[in-house]
């Protein structure tokens, strides 16, 4: 009898575990593809996703823990089955700027249904160099530098558990994807490097960031036009300047940007909290809706948070004729902590396309030991608990 009950239960274990042993990828290792510590790993990484990427089960490219140097590259899909690219290794970008091609990446993964990124790995693009040739923060027509990751048009795709250290340009450009996960994800880079934006997301859907550190010289995040649906939780930024939304309204074409959730975040140290930026003098209509701040905490930020529909840096733009992008049902919840000036909410709305339905509860902002202020123009926004009184 007992024998007969052990056997039933093996024979139950077996099939609650056969499931999983079944789901287990086939192997990819770079070391069998040429790849060695401390050497370029570029054609063998590139031989191993091939082989990968044609696997008709679920696949992991393996990279092993080491140094490895890696040059521009593209991995594309589609693949006939999910795969990992599985990095346990640090990755070095060329110093030379000149070796990377601006209008690209430095790794760019495209066209993939089903994709992982992970391992631990830190990719390092060595930007110090670059950075000492970058004048795009201050004008418009300037050289072209690589950013470390791409992902473009991308589905059902989780990056985890990887660090980008000291792009050359934007660490992250998302275009095109959907359902696309960063958690435990890790940027950095110091505070006055710049136009290094963490993660800048554009004509994206459900796009979530969770669980992650940002730390560089310019936006931690930012939303493009035609961004939708993304969710940032439980994210730490600074330096930096803090999440945009924008800027928006300076091209033809643009798309809506609607539905963005920013809640259980902290800003330690940075320009500005929470934005939403707007271009006057332009034709381009597009609404901006459903927008929430929620749970946030400053640290000494510069300022906390503004909605700036004058937005025109280096005077490239006429202010005389208001901003033609209209922003409704946004909220501001639950948001405290120090702002280095006096004046801790800043909400400039256009005056063609004022601010609707615009809700501030609980904000308890302090420059100095005092509560902070307010200025507020164009906008009439319903009032909810221990909110700065707002002034033109």
């Amino acid at each position: 009898m007992e024998a007969n009950l052990s056997i039933t239960y093996i024979s139950a274990l077996f099939l609650l575990l056969a499931p999983s042993i079944i789901a287990q990828p086939v192997v990819f290792d770079i070391t069998k593809y040429g790849g060695a510590p401390n050497g370029d790993l570029t054609s063998s990484l590139k031989r191993a996703w091939k082989a990968a990427c044609a696997s008709t089960s679920a696949s992991k490219v393996l990279v092993p823990k080491n140094t490895y140097n890696l040059k521009q590259i593209e991995l594309n899909g589609p693949c006939k089955a999910p795969i990992e690219l599985h990095i346990e290794g640090n990755i070095v970008a060329p110093k030379d700027p000149i070796q990377l091609n601006g209008d690209a990446q430095w790794l760019r993964f495209g066209y993939i249904d089903s994709f992982t990124l992970s391992g631990g790995a830190t990719f390092d693009g060595h930007g110090s160099t670059a950075w000492k040739q970058n004048n795009c923060h201050k004008t418009w027509n300037c050289k072209k530098l690589s950013m470390n990751f791409g992902f473009n048009f991308m589905n059902n795709s989780i990056i985890r558990d990887i660090t980008s250290k000291n792009s050359k340009n934007f660490h992250v450009n998302v275009l095109g994807c959907r359902n696309i996960t960063f958690v435990k994800f890790s940027i950095k880079a110091p505070a006055d490097s710049p136009n290094t934006d963490g993660i800048h997301i554009g004509r994206s859907t459900r796009v979530r960031i969770l669980h992650s550190n940002i730390e560089t010289g310019d936006d931690c995040i930012s939303l493009g036009d035609g961004s939708r649906q993304v969710i940032v939780k439980d994210v730490t930024c600074g330096p930096g300047h803090g999440i945009s939304v924008g800027s928006l309204g300076k091209y033809e074409y643009e798309e809506p940007v609607e539905g963005l959730i920013v809640k259980n975040c902290t800003f330690k140290n940075t320009d500005n909290g929470v934005r939403i930026k707007t271009w006057p003098g332009t034709s381009v209509k597009i609404p901006v809706s459903r927008l929430h701040f929620e749970n946030l905490v400053m640290i000494n930020v510069t300022n906390p948070i503004i909605i700036d529909q004058e937005y025109c840096p280096w005077n490239q733009c006429s202010k005389k004729t208001p901003s033609k992008v209209k922003i409704s049902r946004v909220s501001f919840n639950n948001i405290k902590g120090t702002s280095t000036t006096k004046k801790g909410m800043i909400l400039i709305c256009s005056s063609g396309v004022p601010c609707e339905e615009v809700k501030l509860a609980n904000i308890n902002l302090r420059f100095q030991g005092t509560p902070a202020t307010a200025t507020c123009k164009n906008i009439k926004p319903q009032v909810f608990g221990n909110v700065p009184i707002c002034t033109p």
